[in-house]
């Protein structure tokens, strides 16, 4: 058996800062049948699964639990599903269904598992409690009405160091401190993945952990703009898991900011990107690349807490940017051409505006390897020119 799973949860007390989402499973369970359906959502190794097992146990029960990768589209789910839904529990006063994973499901096609899914919801005769990595794909759209939202965040450095130095205790894991701490960071909120890891690097805790090694928590823009606008929070590390520049993301800002704000929120938040921009001015002019934190501040914390409270979780359909958009990628393209350019000219010793007049005679020379070293081109010159 693995540490993850020995040390998994056994009653909600166990559960460490999950207070408020265990009063709203709670509220969820009591309040059945007013809603018929609940999703645990959030990021991987969160608890989702391990709060769904223990809301069956503290109630005595059944749990009857179901992989919906296995259960992809409408007839396995109309199969192995619906019977669950209306069969009485064998053993216990009553029973919950857990549908865990159902980012596997298929969508709103008529093969689609989706609208089975919605369908059983309307039906059954028992909670059902799904779990998922990213609730606001477009193909949940529908079940998002017919559930109950509880969002489960990663957990804190501080928690996980705890329960790793409790874990490591009673398994005689000698590591100090400092390992241990190591091993959280690396985890990046990841309660299981921080165990797993505890468990590996056991056999030889002297080991250094290498901290380049990143776990895979890139986010999408969709899920930086619903986290930036639905909660409350200073959010000075929000962008820090996305290859999206600063500047496409004050875009992506602008254009959705109308979405969610309103009155004066809307006036302090445009405010605030309006001090991003201004900084990402005087970063551009003055090759100030420090002034990155403050933009950086601005267009995240000041955006976030330009509201008085956090919004509900309703979903919100994000509009890519236009016209902004268009012209900033416009902007881009026109100063890689620029930069080329320059080096080109100067490399043949002539006028960087002849080089710009004539740049696509010139594309298939630039484009050899030998050229673009003596050039000494970027990476990104180089991938321009691929692309172009």
């Amino acid at each position: 058996m693995t540490l993850s799973e020995k040390y998994r949860i056994k009653k909600f007390s166990e559960a460490v800062e999950r207070d408020k989402e265990i009063a709203e499973i709670k509220k969820f369970l009591n309040d059945f049948p007013k809603k018929k359906a609940l999703i645990l959502y959030g990021p991987a190794g969160t608890g989702k699964t391990s709060l769904s097992i223990v809301s069956a146990l503290e109630n005595n029960f059944e749990i009857l639990e179901l992989n919906a990768s296995d259960l992809r589209n409408r007839q396995s789910l109309e199969a192995r599903l619906k019977p669950a839904t209306e069969q009485q529990a064998l053993f216990k006063k009553s029973k919950i269904i857990l549908m865990d994973e159902i980012d596997g499901v298929t969508g709103t096609t008529d093969a689609g598992g989706i609208q089975e899914l919605v369908r059983l919801i309307v039906t059954t005769k028992y909670p059902i409690i799904m779990t998922c990595n990213d609730v606001w794909q477009l193909k949940f759209s529908q079940l998002r009405q017919k559930a109950k939202l509880i969002e489960l965040k990663p957990l804190s450095l501080n928690a996980i160091f705890s329960i790793l130095i409790k874990i490591a205790e009673k398994e005689g894991i000698r590591s100090g401190n400092d390992f241990l701490k190591q091993v959280a960071i690396k985890s990046q909120g990841d309660l299981r993945a921080a165990i797993n890891d505890l468990q590996s690097y056991s056999a030889n805790y002297d080991i250094e952990i290498d901290m380049q090694e990143k776990r895979d928590v890139e986010e999408s823009i969709f899920n930086i703009l619903r986290k930036l606008f639905k909660n409350r929070e200073p959010f000075l590390d929000l962008f820090d898991r996305t290859n999206l520049s600063l500047d496409e993301i004050m875009l992506w800002i602008e254009e959705n900011i109308p979405k969610e704000y309103k009155n004066i929120a809307l006036a302090k938040a445009y405010y605030a990107l309006g001090n991003a921009d201004v900084f990402r001015g005087r970063i551009y002019r003055n090759q100030s690349w420090r002034f990155l934190i403050y933009q950086n501040i601005f267009q995240s914390a000041g955006i976030s807490l330009a509201k008085t409270s956090q919004h509900p979780a309703t979903f919100t359909k994000y509009e890519r940017p236009r016209r902004i958009l268009k012209i900033w990628m416009h902007n881009q393209k026109i100063e890689k051409r620029k930069t080329i350019s320059k080096k080109y000219a100067r490399f043949v010793h002539c006028s960087t505006k002849r080089i710009l007049r004539d740049f696509n005679l010139l594309k298939p020379i630039i484009n050899q390897e030998d050229v673009q070293k003596k050039l000494r081109l970027s990476e990104e010159e180089i991938d321009f020119l691929n692309k172009n």
